[in-house]
């Protein structure tokens, strides 16, 4: 059963404000503005409750950096009270999201995630002769904000929550056009341009009846059992985005590999009896952890720093079969 459409009350609810702010604030809660927001939480969530109905609420200016990883990108990092707005309104769209989504997308979805991603696209690898590898240009940067709504309004009726989901969507991107860009980094973003690239999905699924597929936001893999059948649904989907998302594949890396050979998905490389990293991201883990041991060394990083970074970075390499390497790096930082 498709869920009721969601209104803007349910966002505003004192309990949904509270819960958002203390979901927002998992793992910062020593940052300044957030410790200043949770000092006097009650009377900062009413403070943003008025300021949303009576529609005076806007989001403050972006804090911008750019990472490396490994394309480069550049990263909005929202103010803490703004983060708090997203979480409540995530958490209350998010089912009717939800309910449209593919089993085969793992962004931005409760039981998705890297980890089920990858599992998903190697039973995938094993089943099937060739993969298509596919990535939408500029995505981020170049999403539509009119086809963006189009797709939202089909689901979501109240004028003031469409009121409020628009503040984050003209608010655009960095560099971008426009009319077009979501900022990375923002909750938002990422579950509407998960969410907009939904119709690509079904045009897979139920109109190309692929026998596989498997998409991490824009990152698409798609099965088949020839390289002719591939180059065919490449086309197709290629028409597919430019008519209907106003987007475009990125031809540089567009390939037809026979799943034999190893397929790359999210920085790991999948064959069908092994899942490793790929070499590029093996070789920022090593840099990465070699970082951690010279600074250990030196003195220049706490103990408790690298733990913490090492652990996370070992945590990556879980989604791998890489445990060997892994447990050498325990014993040399231990």
């Amino acid at each position: 059963m498709r869920p009721e459409s969601p209104r803007l009350s349910e966002v505003l609810t004192f309990e949904n404000l509270i819960a958002a702010a203390q979901r927002a604030s998992r793992g910062h809660r020593k940052a300044a503005d957030v410790a200043v927001f949770l000092t006097d939480i009650e009377r900062e969530v009413l403070g943003l409750e008025r300021e949303i109905q009576s529609g005076l609420y806007g989001p403050q200016p972006w804090r911008t950096f750019q990472i490396r990883d490994p394309k480069p990108r550049i990263i909005s990092a929202a103010a803490f009270r703004d983060r708090v707005v997203q979480h409540a309104l995530c958490h209350v769209i998010e089912p009717v999201l939800e309910h449209d989504a593919c089993p085969a997308s793992f962004a931005c979805r409760v039981g998705g995630g890297v980890k089920r991603a990858l599992a998903h696209a190697h039973d995938c690898v094993r089943h099937n002769r060739y993969a298509l590898k596919l990535d939408i240009r500029h995505f981020f940067e170049t999403l539509d904000h009119s086809v963006l709504r189009r797709l939202l309004w089909r689901r979501i009726k109240d004028p003031g929550l469409r009121d409020l989901i628009n503040v984050f969507i003209d608010a655009g991107a960095p560099g971008s056009a426009a009319g077009r860009g979501l900022a990375i980094g923002n909750l938002t973003s990422q579950h509407f341009a998960n969410f907009y690239l939904g119709p690509l999905d079904r045009h897979l699924q139920r109109g190309l009846q692929v026998p596989g597929q498997a998409r991490y936001m824009d990152d698409l893999l798609i099965f088949g059992a020839s390289s002719e059948q591939l180059w065919r649904v490449h086309n197709s989907v290629d028409q597919f985005v430019r008519m209907h998302l106003d987007l475009e594949l990125k031809t540089t890396v567009t390939c037809v590999l026979q799943t034999s050979e190893g397929v790359s998905f999210l920085g790991f490389r999948i064959w069908p009896s092994v899942v490793r990293f790929d070499r590029s991201r093996r070789k920022r883990w090593l840099r990465q952890l070699n970082t951690l041991q010279r600074g250990l060394d030196s003195g220049s990083l706490s103990d408790d720093y690298v733990q913490r970074s090492a652990a996370s970075q070992i945590g990556w390499s879980m989604h791998a079969d890489t445990r060997a390497l892994a447990r050498a790096w325990v014993r040399r930082l231990a």
